[in-house]
Parts: structure tokens; C-alpha cells; sequence
């Protein structure tokens, strides 16, 4: 930045966006081999480059911008229209989801049964685990707003603590679900309800692991001291992920729960 004349970022060549995209088609290519040879090596190895992938990557964002001072407020405000834009592509990636789903739903079709939930489906009672998960992230949304709001009052301690405690329900959340998809009476392969109800479930509990590593880096750099109350667009970001996961676990559980069933 000594001899910049302006406020913006100009990244240096990496490496890591040939490598992320190698790693995506291994993974996505691996997974076929998978379903249909039942072969993991591929995907495997795509999973381990992904995550070396994510590792250096975010490692050398965290030089830019904590130790180096490129995050200057231009380069900021510019990675906040890219979290909104992303965020913005996720609503679009679930509205397929409830889309198929309220399609089958709102008319059965008669190989249906011309009703819904399809005749021969067990569902889930919506008060029970369910209800509980409702309450489990709702709880995470308060403590990770907790989180963000003593980050800005300089009370460090309390926002060690109050992070922990939303990766903790973070992952109790997963736990939970991971429990109730392997007790459930059906199947992926039991017809449109559970591929709807499953495609939607397992990619929205990916979300969550996503977001809970998203907090758990936030975590590691804050007992690091690389946030300050008026520097922590990361933790900022990761926030804004897991309120827009609380938003979608809401819908997912009055349509396909709660309604649906």
C-alpha cells in the first residue's frame, strides 16, 4: 500500500481458485462414481483438495486483510455486496427446493394417491425433534447476535463465550438431524416426498456445517485478537450466513414439517 495511489484491493496471482474448481469437479464427479460404482477414491480426494483449498485460501484473505491493511472501507463495503449477492444465490439454490416441493403438494397427482403426504408415508411428528431444533437454532441466532454485539463494545471475553456457545448448538443442531434422518420411517428413494423432503433436509444441514466452520474460523481469529470493534467484516459475514440459515430452517419447518405433513 506504500506506493498505491488508491484505496482498493489489486489481488496478487493465486492459485487457489484453479485448485477450488478442481476440487469442486472431483467432488461432484467422485459422488456419481460413487452412487453408481461405489467407488469413494475420487471423491475422497476431491474433499482433502477442498479443503486445503479452503484452508490457504482463507489464510492468505486473513494476511490481506489484518496484517497487510488491504481491507481498506472501499474494499470492505465491496466484500459486503459480495456476502449479499451470495446470500442472495442461497435463497435462489432453496427456493428449487420449496418449489418442488409445494408443486407436488399443492396438486397430487393420482400415482400420488391424490393426496398429501402420498399414501404409504409415515411423517415425522412436527412437535417432537423437530420442534427441538427450532428452538436450538433460534437460540443460536440470539447468542451469535450476542456475539456480534459485545465484538462492538470491545467486551472480548463475552464474545469468546457467546460464540462458542452458538457453534456448540451448531453442532448439536446437526447431531439432532443426523439422528432423526436416520430414524425416519422413509427414504430419499421413496418417492417425491422423500426426495423432496430429504434433498432439502440434507443440503440444508450442509448449510449448517458450513456455517458453523464459517463461526468456528471466526472463533479461532477472534482468541487471536484479529478483530477489533471496528475491523471484523469476517465475523460480520459469518453472522449474516447463520441468520439467513435460522430465516430458511423457519420455512423449511412450517412447509415441509409442519404443513406438509
Amino acid at each position: 500500500m506504500t506506493h498505491q495511489a488508491h484505496a482498493f484491493h489489486m489481488v496478487s496471482p493465486s492459485p487457489w481458485p484453479l485448485t477450488g474448481a478442481v476440487a469442486a469437479l472431483s467432488m461432484t464427479s467422485g459422488l456419481a462414481i460413487w452412487f453408481h460404482f461405489r467407488s469413494m477414491t475420487l471423491m475422497t480426494l476431491g474433499l482433502i483438495l477442498l479443503l486445503l483449498t479452503m484452508f490457504q485460501w482463507w489464510r492468505d484473505i486473513i494476511r490481506e486483510g489484518t496484517f497487510q491493511g488491504h481491507h481498506t472501507p472501499p474494499v470492505q463495503k465491496g466484500l459486503r455486496y459480495g456476502m449479499i449477492l451470495f446470500i442472495t444465490s442461497e435463497v435462489f439454490f432453496f427456493l428449487g427446493f420449496f418449489w418442488a416441493f409445494y408443486h407436488s403438494s399443492l396438486a397430487p397427482t393420482p400415482e400420488l394417491g391424490g393426496c398429501w403426504p402420498p399414501t404409504g408415508i409415515i411423517t415425522l411428528d412436527p412437535f417432537e425433534v423437530p420442534l427441538l431444533n427450532t428452538a436450538v437454532l433460534l437460540a443460536s441466532g440470539v447468542t451469535v447476535t450476542w456475539a456480534h454485539h459485545s465484538l462492538m463494545e470491545g467486551e472480548r471475553k463475552q464474545a469468546i463465550q457467546a460464540l462458542t456457545l452458538t457453534i456448540l448448538l451448531g453442532f448439536y443442531f446437526t447431531a439432532l438431524q443426523a439422528m432423526e434422518y436416520y430414524e425416519a420411517p422413509f427414504t430419499i428413494a421413496d418417492g417425491v416426498y422423500g426426495s423432496t423432503f430429504s434433498a432439502g433436509g440434507v443440503s440444508f444441514v450442509v448449510h449448517v456445517i458450513i456455517g458453523s466452520t464459517f463461526l468456528a474460523v471466526c472463533l479461532l481469529r477472534q482468541i487471536l485478537h484479529h478483530f477489533t470493534s471496528q475491523h471484523h467484516f469476517g465475523f460480520e459475514a459469518a453472522a449474516w450466513y447463520w441468520h439467513f440459515v435460522d430465516v430458511v430452517w423457519l420455512f423449511l419447518y412450517v412447509s415441509i414439517y409442519w404443513w406438509g405433513s
